[in-house]
């Protein structure tokens, strides 16, 4: 009898191992906690407009802008009389020039987020070994990228003991 169990658990362990699903390498569990709906997929929009020429329509870029899209920041400077063209990033600022030489002094590679991308799926999909296997929703993109983070307060000690130098303004650790 405890033969016949076994071989019949054993039996379904390896065909629930056969599904057709590709591993899931996504890491995090981003499903709703409730049935109601997203509050942050409802975005306001402005109402839709006729521009005065079809002529001056911008191109069509992927990823640019939606003309109706809100713009806080720039709705406001204009309302008060500012000109919202400005706040377009434009460049680098005089005071961060000398940080962005010495940043790319060797060169900064054109294809860097496309290289980073194909890096971190094969990491995530090294790490999502078992992650199809999960009783309760998991988590897990914390646990997979544990050994990557940054821990400050132990960062900023160690800067402190090998430079002497003070940093009046980190805060104070808590007790």
């Amino acid at each position: 009898m405890r033969k016949r169990v076994l071989i019949l658990m054993i039996s379904a362990l390896g065909l629930s191992a056969c599904g057709g699903y590709e591993r899931d390498i996504t890491l995090r569990d981003m499903r709703p906690a409730t049935p109601g709906p997203d509050e942050f997929s409802v975005l306001p929009t402005k109402p839709l407009q006729p521009p005065p020429s079809f002529n001056e329509l911008p191109p069509p870029t992927p990823g640019a802008a939606n003309l109706v899209d809100q713009n806080p920041r720039a709705d406001g400077v204009a309302a008060l009389g500012g000109r919202p063209e400005q706040l377009a990033p434009g460049g680098v600022p005089a005071s961060d020039s000398a940080l962005v030489r010495h940043a790319g002094r060797n060169g900064v590679p054109a294809n860097i987020r496309e290289e980073l991308a194909a890096v971190d799926e094969d990491f995530r999909r090294r790490k999502s070994r078992f992650t199809r296997i999960r009783i309760v929703p998991t988590d897990r993109y914390n646990q997979v990228y544990r050994g990557q983070t940054l821990n400050p307060r132990a960062e900023a000690e160690r800067f402190r003991r090998a430079t002497g130098v003070r940093t009046p303004t980190f805060p104070p650790p808590n007790r």
